[in-house]
């Protein structure tokens, strides 16, 4: 799309498109319940079954399973459209919620289940992660992306202040069952605010089969030099996003002897200083500076990560948490808006789709990673915390293409 400088690029002109509004609203609710589920299940499993390696065992198989059938996940949305296939991933992950919790209320959830139930689920979540974000490009223009953008990023630290504190007071309260199936209730809200927004065809589908595409959208992102290095650079990074996400925590509860509320304040502190962090850069023209926008951020938050390995008071990680999120601010406008240029229209739903899960790999195996480690050395997995940020910034710093 043509940009010029005499376009209105307000918040108010993104929030007049037909249909943006519903969808952000939507996508929020949602979101909440995502950053509740993050934190809910860990500190169910560390109450029921008194194991961090659970813990992080059932975050991974939360997140990993949906992350390898991402290619099909995206060649469905640019064959069916996207906004029945979010809809359909919200219904599921209510489904499993709602399961989850009355199976813990009777009594009847062994660790092994609740893996499962939390694998299964996984299976559709790139419909919606990637259904609503492809969707974007289509339905809004260019000189706009950095305000949609800024509103995205702001979103995910939005849903980081109100979704763990709420979660952590809820089991503190109801108990890790109860809070489960409020969760639930959360994505069912999602998908009866978003069901009737707008679903324009993307353009570019072919009659090839369903695998076939999903093959294509792996290949198109592979010789996509951009995509492939965000994909390894953003993966990287989030190791230590999946070991901060089990140790903070650990923190928390073991180190500071403080209750489950206080982990939920702790992560709502990181989500404060990013939706500050996000509108600020969501102001300005990122292009030509989204690779810096990457890079320093990402050594940046090696060295707040290395603060806690001075001092585990509730000071240092209320500060370490605090930086960690203004510096996601730079890093979530820069990625989106790079990955959307150069991104051809034809491809938004597969290759979203893949680059997408690819990013988010490290999650799964940073939080499992650290289920085992902390439970013998907390600062061993802070250690790899800041070596996995280290390296992430080198490679979007060598590996990203300056056009």
């Amino acid at each position: 799309m043509k940009t010029s400088p005499d376009f209105d690029r307000s918040y108010r002109a993104l929030l007049e498109l037909p249909s943006v509004g519903r969808i952000l609203l939507g996508m929020q609710i949602a979101r909440i319940g995502q950053s509740m589920v993050s934190v809910a299940i860990v500190l169910f499993a560390l109450s029921a079954y008194r194991s961090p390696a659970i813990a992080g065992l059932a975050t991974f198989f939360g997140i990993f399973p949906g992350l390898v059938v991402s290619p099909i996940a995206g060649a469905l949305l640019d064959r069916h459209g996207r906004t029945r296939l979010v809809v359909l991933d919200y219904l599921v992950a209510l489904a499993a919620l709602v399961l989850m919790g009355s199976m813990a209320l009777a009594g009847a959830l062994p660790a092994t289940l609740l893996i499962i139930i939390a694998a299964v689920a996984s299976l559709t979540t790139p419909l919606s992660a990637t259904g609503l974000r492809s969707l974007f490009p289509l339905i809004v223009p260019s000189h706009l992306w950095e305000r949609l953008n800024a509103i995205d990023s702001t979103g995910y630290v939005v849903a980081t202040i109100i979704g763990p504190p709420f979660a952590a007071s809820l089991v503190a309260l109801c108990g890790g069952p109860v809070t489960l199936i409020v969760i639930g209730l959360s994505f069912g809200c999602a998908a009866f605010v978003i069901v009737r927004s707008v679903d324009p065809p993307a353009p570019g589908i072919s009659n090839a089969s369903l695998l076939t595409q999903a093959w294509q959208g792996l290949v198109y992102t592979w010789r996509n030099r951009t995509l492939r290095a965000l994909g390894f650079s953003i993966t990287v990074l989030n190791l230590a996003s999946g070991i901060l996400n089990i140790v903070v925590p650990l923190i928390v509860l073991q180190r500071l002897q403080l209750g489950e509320i206080a982990v939920g304040l702790v992560f709502s502190v990181q989500g404060l200083a990013g939706i500050l962090s996000a509108f600020l850069f969501g102001r300005h023209d990122t292009r030509g500076r989204e690779r810096l926008m990457l890079a320093l951020p990402m050594v940046a938050m090696s060295g707040a990560i290395a603060g806690l390995l001075l001092g585990s008071n509730l000071a240092v990680l209320v500060l370490v948490m605090a930086v960690t999120g203004g510096l996601n601010g730079p890093i979530d406008i820069g990625l989106f808006t790079l990955r959307q240029r150069r991104t051809d229209a034809g491809w938004t739903g597969r290759a979203f789709a893949v680059s997408m899960s690819f990013n988010y790999f490290g999650f799964p195996i940073g939080a499992a990673f650290a289920g085992v480690v902390a439970a013998r050395s907390i600062e061993m997995a802070l250690v790899s915390g800041v070596a996995t940020c280290l390296a992430a910034g080198l490679i979007a710093a060598v590996m990203i293409p300056s056009r």
